[in-house]
């Protein structure tokens, strides 16, 4: 006999979670499958196993992190993936705010992944005296096809059997039965909001569970269900339409006692509607969530316009369903596509009266959802339109959620036409406040990169300048080398008017720093700060003797000393020292300009590089010490005839107009200005012109 290398596969799979019924636990229900297969992948012996594992959170309290609990049981079960993360936090929500519980039930062994809704109290009036048993599912079957009141007896029936998860599989493999409910479904959901009810709860049994999803997707129930929410949400503005009608009829008539009695009815009539219609819609909406676990069902639901009518559910009240609405809402957020369709259905004005709100779970969801928003540039101008920033600004204080209102805001802040919008609303000092608040060692990422980003703004950049608040920011940048720190400096300085004129008393400490010592990054900042400050009287020359800075600069400016980013810094600062003449003599006496030249023989194919130290070239020919050098002892001229030409605009344009500063004082270097200015200007003549004649020209 021939004798086969064998090995055994294991697979190992997550089934469900859900918390258990009276304890602070997480139920984790998984499958084992292993199979004995030969080398040419032949299964010889298979093996089938189901398990639970119970994951106690004894020390869960309204005070506990819930998102960092959650993180720390996926951590240490090693069956839950980090996908399963939300889901985690969703049960752990779920467990710290439900009451306990002295009674006592079993835990479902089934693999379970989709949300369950709180138990609906209109299935309590309507229990049948009769209980169901699995080996009369035939007849219940045939009740659907009798009278509507027959056919809610009988799916009322096959919903007890559905509500034990033990007997979903006999139900799947009852194709007549699956077949009839849709069918009835289809027919007759809108004679019975009952029938309709109980049926999406039979449905609703079987989306819990992953592996029934594709059966329910064959039997059209995505599209059945799109389409009773869609009527629903029409049914229920048409009542709200009549019962005000019927208000303003009773209003205009007080005495009347017809209409008082024709709106008390209304009223009624509305209220019991309104009960019936919010269980169905509630039901409905727990199973698209739950067949939306497949992207392609999702994508479904999104083309059949979903939601536009989960936005409109955001105009409720009941807590439970929101919770539902928002959690739908973020997971299809996800996708920027999706956000687009959201901001043409006004979704950010919906969620403004749901911040802040009482339920904490709902408030978290929200913010999530608004931070997935804040990837659309539309949906960020909505929430800067609805005022929307104070609100969240003011929510700061809340520890759970301190950390998403910071990404929110850090968001928000990066639109320049939003950075005004903090100071309307007050938050650029408390920002302040909150960073100098912060321990040195340990200032907030999202908290400085939002200053950062405001700073760029003229008003925001007044108000980190007022008092001492200046002074306080240098002196913690100074004293911590906080490059982050630094660069919301920078972005000060950057503003004309009154702030800069403040940062004379500041120029020493900032040119200081400037040392091979220093990291590279900090010193760039510090660079580029000094390099803004335009101002008449600072000496720049006593400046560069006193911190001998030429030295330092010639050093950055040999290639591969240092990243480009700095270089690039160097030379901008170079070109602003170079406007004080007797810096630019400075400059001539050092070896700055040849390397210059050689760094522009380098970087000639960056435009950011050739345009700075052209613009050093530019400042030279100014002054007359250091023009004759420049003309005479350089090859600058050349350079920039060659670059005259150049694609760039601004860089032609500024080559010509230092060549146009060259020609007034050198006569040989105005008449070769001036010929290839011609040749330039009149190359199309010229070609024709100068072109050499054929021999075999008749002329």
């Amino acid at each position: 006999m021939q004798d086969y290398t064998h090995y055994i596969k294991r697979y190992v799979s997550v089934g469900s979670l859900e918390v258990h019924p009276t304890e602070k636990a997480i139920v984790v229900e998984y499958e084992i499958r292993a199979s004995i297969r030969e080398e040419s992948g032949g299964d010889i012996l298979g093996e089938h196993r189901e398990g639970q594992k119970i994951l106690c959170v004894p020390d869960l309290s309204p005070s506990t992190d819930v998102e960092a609990l959650a993180r720390k049981v996926v951590k240490g079960c090693e069956l839950i993936s980090s996908s399963y993360l939300p889901k985690v936090v969703q049960l752990l929500y779920y467990l710290q705010n439900r009451k306990s519980s002295s009674g006592k039930a079993k835990v479902e062994k089934k693999v379970e992944t989709g949300v369950k809704p709180q138990e609906l109290s209109f299935f309590e009036g309507i229990e049948l005296n009769e209980e169901a048993a699995i080996t009369k599912l035939d007849e219940y079957v045939d009740l659907l096809y009798e009278d509507l009141q027959k056919k809610i007896r009988g799916s009322a029936l096959i919903l007890q059997l559905a509500r034990k998860p033990d007997n979903l599989p006999e139900l799947l493999h009852n194709e007549a039965a699956l077949g009839a409910l849709a069918r009835v479904l289809g027919e007759d959901w809108k004679q019975s909001v009952e029938l309709a009810t109980i049926i999406i709860y039979i449905f609703f049994c079987f989306s819990r569970f992953s592996h029934f999803h594709e059966v329910l997707r064959d039997n059209g129930i995505v599209t059945l269900c799109m389409s009773l929410v869609e009527h629903e949400l029409k049914r229920h503005d048409m009542w709200c339409k009549e019962l005000h009608q019927e208000n303003k009829a009773g209003e205009s008539e007080p005495e009347n006692g017809s209409l008082r009695r024709d709106k008390g009815k209304a009223l009624r009539k509305y209220q019991e509607f309104r009960a019936k219609h919010e269980q169905l819609l509630k039901l409905s909406l727990y199973l698209l969530f739950n067949l939306a676990e497949d992207t392609g069902t999702e994508l479904k639901m999104r083309e059949k316009g979903l939601v536009g009518l989960l936005v409109k559910v955001l105009d409720r009240d009941d807590e439970e369903m929101l919770v539902l609405v928002v959690s739908f809402l973020e997971k299809l957020s996800i996708f920027l596509g999706k956000n687009n369709d959201m901001a043409k259905v006004d979704i950010v004005e919906r969620l403004d009266r749901l911040v802040p709100c009482a339920n904490e779970g709902l408030l978290n969801l929200t913010l999530h959802l608004l931070l997935n928003l804040c990837c659309d540039s539309v949906l960020r101008a909505k929430m800067v339109q609805v005022r929307l920033l104070p609100k969240l600004f003011g929510l700061l204080g809340d520890e759970k959620n301190h950390q998403i209102l910071m990404l929110i805001l850090c968001h928000i802040s990066m639109d320049d036409c939003f950075k005004g919008s903090f100071v309307d609303a007050g938050c650029t000092p408390h920002l302040l406040q909150m960073l100098f608040e912060c321990a040195e060692e340990k200032v907030e990422a999202d908290l400085i990169s939002i200053c950062i980003n405001l700073a760029v703004n003229e008003r925001n950049a007044q108000l980190m300048c007022e008092g001492d608040r200046l002074k306080m920011l240098m002196k913690r940048a100074l004293n911590t080398k906080d490059c982050q720190l630094m660069k919301m400096i920078r972005n000060i300085s950057k503003h004309d008017g009154p702030t800069k004129p403040l940062f004379i008393n500041y120029v020493g400490d900032l040119a200081a720093q400037i040392h091979a010592d220093e990291e590279d990054e900090w010193v760039c900042d510090c660079l580029g700060t000094l390099s803004n400050l335009t101002l008449p009287d600072l000496d720049w020359e006593l400046m560069l003797k006193e911190y001998n800075l030429l030295p330092y600069f010639e050093d950055r400016l040999q290639p591969g000393s240092a990243q480009d980013d700095f270089v690039l810094e160097v030379v901008i600062m170079i070109g602003k020292v170079s406007m004080n003449g007797a810096c630019a003599a400075m400059l001539v006496q050092s070896g700055i300009i040849p390397a210059l030249c050689e760094l522009l023989a380098v970087q000639q194919k960056d435009d950011k590089f050739v345009f700075q130290i052209v613009n050093v070239f530019s400042q030279m020919v100014f002054h007359r010490d250091t023009r004759d050098f420049i003309i005479k002892d350089t090859l600058v001229p050349t350079y920039l005839i060659d670059m005259m030409l150049d694609k760039n605009v601004e860089i032609g344009t500024l080559c010509e107009n230092t060549l146009n500063v060259i020609a007034d004082y050198d006569v040989e270097w105005r008449r070769k200005f001036l010929t290839e200015k011609f040749c330039f200007q009149n190359r199309e003549w010229l070609s024709v012109v100068v072109e050499p004649r054929s021999p075999t020209s008749s002329f």
